[in-house]
């Protein structure tokens, strides 16, 4: 891996310019550093790397090289500026280093987010022999993850609910959404999964389980489906630039408060890194807003280390 500090120094020049051009949405549907030693990410690697001893670094982030303290750092100016509020959580599935902000413990609305969950629990209940999913079954899980389609959400939520609605919700904590809360009043049909509030970490543990805990095939499938998801995906986690291999799961919605822009995914060989950021404009700022803010937000971290 080859750290390109010059290419980091013009993105923390750049910090709070942000991107240009975002499209219009569908229609459904600062802070310091808080680097986790002993949080539920588990223990953080003391490793550094590159030419520039710890010493030197412009900002502590234990587990990171220099050059991730300073786009970290970059992350920290830019949201400054930025509308609303927003959570991150960086993950070295490597060595299990965390970064977050301090918004990384707010519940936030998921979104299309929560997309994801419902594939790994339709894929571990079909396992198990629970349920028995069909080619129907299967064609609208890839809509969900290439185009995040809402009807296709929808139909899968509805069939595979159960008698007492729960059958997704009751496991969701088990892939990492311990936070994870439906939001009474706002459907007939209860848990739905278009509204749920969950935090940045929960997408992080999410996204971890999607990577370490699936059997290879699932896991093979989920991550080529978030790899290749359709143009109109292609943003948050996919700011990391195309030499990253990046992989990404986004959800968008104007709620009550204003517009919420989350990403959550994938960066690197071997999917090394995740990211995990939400948005909550709080009536700051719109679809156009949020995406341009999640997606710099992943370009400063990643763009050059690859």
């Amino acid at each position: 891996m080859r750290h390109r500090l010059m290419a980091v120094a013009a993105l923390v020049a750049t910090a709070a310019i942000g991107l240009s051009g975002c499209s219009s949405p569908l229609s459904s549907a600062g802070e310091a550093p808080r680097s986790s030693g002993s949080s539920a990410h588990g223990p953080v690697s003391q490793q550094t790397s590159g030419a520039v001893g710890p010493a030197e670094c412009a900002q502590p982030a234990p587990g990171f090289d220099c050059d991730f303290q300073t786009r970290i750092a970059a992350v920290q100016t830019y949201l400054k500026g930025r509308p609303g509020t927003t959570g991150v959580v960086l993950h070295d599935v490597q060595t299990g280093a965390v970064w977050e902000n301090d918004h990384a413990t707010d519940p936030t609305w998921t979104a299309s987010t929560i997309k994801l969950a419902m594939v790994v629990d339709l894929f571990t209940r079909d396992r198990h022999g629970e349920i028995h999913l069909t080619a129907d079954d299967r064609a609208l899980i890839e809509s969900m993850l290439h185009s995040s389609d809402d009807d296709a959400a929808d139909t899968l939520w509805y069939r595979y609910a159960g008698g007492d609605h729960m059958g997704y919700n009751k496991n969701f904590a088990k892939y990492g959404l311990t936070s994870l809360a439906p939001q009474q009043g706002f459907s007939d049909f209860y848990p739905y999964w278009g509204f749920q509030k969950c935090t940045p970490e929960d997408l992080d543990r999410l996204i971890h389980y999607v990577l370490t805990d699936l059997p290879a095939d699932e896991r093979g499938y989920i991550v080529g489906q978030m790899r290749t998801v359709a143009a109109d995906q292609q943003w948050g986690v996919w700011g990391a630039g195309p030499a990253a291999k990046p992989g990404n799961k986004d959800g968008w919605s104007k709620e009550q408060g204003g517009w919420v822009m989350n990403t959550v995914g994938f960066v690197g060989p071997a999917e090394r890194y995740t990211l995990a950021a939400m948005n909550n404009l709080r009536g700051e700022g719109d679809y156009d807003t949020g995406r341009e803010t999640v997606t710099h937000i992943a370009e400063i971290l990643f763009a050059g280390r690859f």
